[in-house]
């Protein structure tokens, strides 16, 4: 795939002389292989929309035609209507499209990695960051992370109608695909009629069975997309899902990993189902969660870890635990997200909701564990084998444990001690301390960052309160 995204990153740069920036390339790219991957898979694209009645043309009855295909699709009824919502060509010289084309053609797409186009995407982004020095981190969650929580969490619709899944931030779509390869895996491939009819269609009694949300355009046209070639119809909305109201969807399992930082965060949303007014995006992500589970759903949320502890962390878990059951929480390895965000420090919370918390079981996959880098130590399975192992096959938590180096049990009264603040650790980091083996001077800076942010949160939560007091008294 690096290779392939090599490639394609190198064309480019001859496309930004022909006035067609990073995005706009980045975006006509997965136009041209979803037609792609449509043709190899079979998958039903409107007649004369096709692949070959493409790659077969050249010069402007190559540019008309791929004009026409994009007004064709986005025109079209359902999901391809979704997907091309808006579309429109922007390659002006036809030789630079059929270059494209050729470069496409050349790579069986379906027989790599089944989530390949989101892939290409996101290395594509990745180099565009680079070049912008912007941040791409809110469209990616590492693979092996997604499949491990998938693998714990088992989020299978089979015998069960109504049942629905959701990522309110869906990015490419990663936890929405993997869920459906988890499924497809565990049965084989093979799905009873009514449950293929509908696990799979939007059209089964209006109900989709996967659910979606992102605020940015291309990526949840890539979940679409996505989704749609593994043939499923999914339901993936265009929005800003903490600040738009609730729409009173209500799911069984929630798989998510909401976007780190505090860029468009200045305000509390003016939400009556939110409890706790923060501006803290996270935590407000966390409300949502809680209010769109069903009774008995559960969910699994990807936090930074000055969520755990900063601002209002603890009246938000402190509402979450009376609601749910926040059974288990996994700290990530350093540099889960490299090369995004490479500094970042995170954890997955795992909660269900319909019963209150008397107890938490943390895993500590981080002390003592060589950080992640991109290529002498990317992230794998085996980050993950001795947690799911001792999360057991439960998805609710409720599994038998034991506890281990790597794995406490810590009480509701200990949580509350530490007024439901949950960043809690007991291993001792020898790696901090060995000169040799020291973080990323990137990473301790956004450790550093991370600190100073909750520090500051607290003093503006103390000013308002004084504020508060203040008009009051007068």
């Amino acid at each position: 795939m690096s290779d392939i995204v090599q490639k394609l990153w190198g064309f480019c740069h001859t496309l930004r002389h022909d006035g067609v920036d990073y995005g706009d390339y980045i975006e006509q790219l997965t136009f041209l292989l979803f037609l792609k991957m449509a043709d190899e898979r079979g998958a039903k694209v409107p007649a004369a929309c096709d692949w070959t009645s493409l790659k077969d043309r050249s010069g402007t009855a190559l540019t008309d035609h791929y004009a026409d295909i994009l007004r064709q699709l986005r025109e079209s009824p359902g999901i391809l209507g979704d997907i091309f919502a808006q579309a429109t060509a922007r390659f002006n010289n036809p030789v630079n499209l059929k270059r494209l084309l050729t470069l496409i053609d050349e790579e069986e797409w379906s027989a790599m990695d089944v989530d390949v186009k989101g892939a290409a995407f996101e290395g594509l982004l990745e180099k565009a960051a680079s070049e912008g020095k912007k941040g791409a981190g809110q469209y990616f969650t590492p693979r092996p992370l997604i499949q491990s929580i998938v693998r714990v969490m088992r989020p299978d619709p089979r015998g069960q109608p109504g049942f629905t899944l959701c990522d309110p931030a869906c990015g490419t779509g990663g936890f929405l695909v993997c869920a459906y390869e988890w499924l497809v895996a565990e049965s084989g491939g093979k799905f009873d009629r009514a449950d293929a009819s509908r696990i799979k269609s939007r059209t089964y009694h209006g109900q989709e069975t996967y659910h979606g949300q992102d605020l940015v355009a291309r990526p949840r046209r890539l979940a679409l997309m996505n989704l749609f070639l593994h043939g499923v119809e999914p339901a993936i909305h265009l929005g800003d899902t903490i600040y738009e109201p609730d729409r009173g969807e209500r799911f069984d399992v929630v798989l998510t990993n909401p976007p780190f930082g505090t860029k468009g965060a200045n305000q509390a949303p003016d939400r009556d189902d939110f409890t706790i007014e923060t501006s803290n995006k996270q935590l407000n992500f966390v409300q949502h969660v809680l209010s769109t589970l069903k009774p008995g759903g559960r969910a699994a949320m990807v936090l930074p870890d000055n969520c755990l502890f900063e601002g209002k962390a603890g009246e938000v878990f402190e509402l979450l635990m009376q609601d749910c059951a926040l059974h288990t929480i996994l700290r990530l390895p350093r540099g889960t997200f490299t090369p995004y965000s490479q500094g970042v420090k995170a954890n997955v919370i795992f909660f269900q909701k319909g019963r209150p918390t008397d107890h938490v079981w943390i895993f500590d996959a981080r002390s003592n564990v060589p950080g992640i880098t991109k290529k002498d130590r990317p992230l794998t399975p085996a980050h993950f084998a001795e947690f799911e192992q001792c999360y057991g096959r439960d998805p609710n938590g409720l599994s038998r444990r034991t506890p281990a180096e790597r794995f406490r049990r810590f009480s509701l009264s200990e949580i509350k001690e530490r007024g439901y603040k949950l960043d809690v650790t007991w291993l001792k980091d020898e790696s901090l301390e060995d000169g040799d083996d020291l973080p990323e001077p990137q990473e301790l800076a956004t450790a550093a960052a991370a600190e100073l942010a909750a520090v500051v949160a607290d003093l503006q939560s103390l000013v308002a309160l004084l504020d508060t007091e203040e008009a009051a008294g007068k």
